[in-house]
């Protein structure tokens, strides 16, 4: 049996133990960055940032000194980077602080400016035949994935695997990642007697409503896959597919792939951001309380190992309970993030394993 190999990943911790300059996060985050090789990295090469914008009214998105940070490190390594995300997002990137002044690196839409300019991989996956991606992230020779670790209704967790596989696809193929699921929610208008028995049963405030028609609408972002719906309907009129999460994680990570495959090994450096940790991703436009105080950076050069080690530092124990919204409870679940929206966070990280992205075994670097 061969033995699986331990990856590196260095953490800054948010937490200061003594009040001066040197002992705060940034500075933590910038000798973090100086033990990777960023120049044998990027030297001479052409960098993708990739960020995620947010949009609307949200606030909890990377605060800009870390990507102005990250910018001048790659700089100094002698890389030539620029700042991207889904052409979509761009237009919310001023409201954020997040321009060229700002961040020392221009701003470019990562599919174009109308979300055309894309390479078509195959994926042959269920429904997922294949993905547009993104032609300046392709044509990039390096990359930086900066993401920002939060709660997803979809898939538990989003930071890297998902800042990469829905941030880096163009046209239709993020609707197309989504459809993946499958009839995961069945509504039979036929056999429903409108009692509402169903919204009234469900824990989400989200997942379902009724229209002034009466008809149920159904917000997969926020169901928990919890059942309650199906369980509370005495006609039978609701169905529910529980694998729908299993298969859109596994489509993120297999899309993931088609993304890094674009890169020549040792050409990508993955960032999570662990502040602001929210229940929600930031794509919604608006932003609610951290769910657990603020936890600090990680850097890796293996993907799933900085993704199995951030979902391994949000504690259950340290939730704060002010922070879900009223309408709100925690469910069952083995990590906090399954208990707010009843999916296993793990899953994407083990399908990431299981393709080859990289090693859930992980070595955590404390950086003083």
């Amino acid at each position: 049996m061969v033995k699986k190999k331990t990856a590196e990943v260095s953490f800054a911790s948010s937490k200061v133990k003594e009040l001066r300059r040197n002992a705060t996060l940034p500075v933590k985050y910038e000798r973090m960055l100086a033990g990777f090789p960023l120049e044998k990295m990027f030297k001479g090469k052409t960098v993708a940032i990739k960020i995620h914008v947010g949009g609307d009214i949200g606030f909890t998105t990377v605060h800009p000194l870390f990507i102005r940070m990250l910018v001048d490190a790659v700089k100094k390594a002698g890389g030539d980077p620029f700042i991207t995300d889904g052409s979509g997002a761009m237009q919310f990137a001023k409201a954020r602080g997040y321009t060229e002044e700002v961040l020392g690196a221009p701003l470019i839409a990562a599919a174009g400016i109308s979300n055309n300019y894309a390479y078509t991989r195959k994926i042959n996956y269920r429904t997922l035949k294949s993905v547009d991606l993104c032609g300046n992230i392709v044509d990039a020779d390096a990359m930086v994935v900066l993401s920002h670790g939060k709660g997803h209704g979809n898939s538990g967790f989003g930071a890297a695997i998902k800042n990469l596989a829905m941030g880096c696809v163009a046209r239709d193929s993020r609707a197309k990642l989504h459809k993946v699921q499958g009839e995961n929610f069945v509504w039979n208008s036929e056999l429903c007697s409108r009692c509402h028995a169903c919204k009234e049963s469900c824990p989400s405030p989200d997942a379902i409503s009724f229209d002034k028609d009466d008809n149920l609408k159904y917000f997969e972002h926020g169901c928990r896959y919890c059942r309650h719906c199906e369980t509370a309907c005495k006609t039978g009129a609701i169905k529910i597919n529980s694998h729908g999460s299993e298969y859109f994680q596994r489509a993120m990570a297999m899309t993931t792939k088609a993304v890094l495959d674009t890169f020549e090994p040792g050409r990508v450096l993955y960032i999570n951001v662990m502040l602001n940790i929210t229940p929600f991703c930031d794509c919604w436009g608006f932003s609610s309380p951290a769910l657990v105080p603020d936890i600090g950076i990680l850097a890796a050069t293996d993907i799933v190992a900085i993704e199995q080690a951030s979902l391994d530092l949000v504690k259950s124990e340290d939730f704060i309970p002010s922070s879900l919204p009223e309408s709100m409870t925690l469910g069952d679940g083995n990590h906090l993030f399954q208990k707010i929206h009843g999916k296993d966070p793990y899953l994407q990280v083990a399908c990431a394993e299981e393709i080859g992205l990289g090693t859930r075994k992980y070595k955590l670097n404390v950086v003083e």
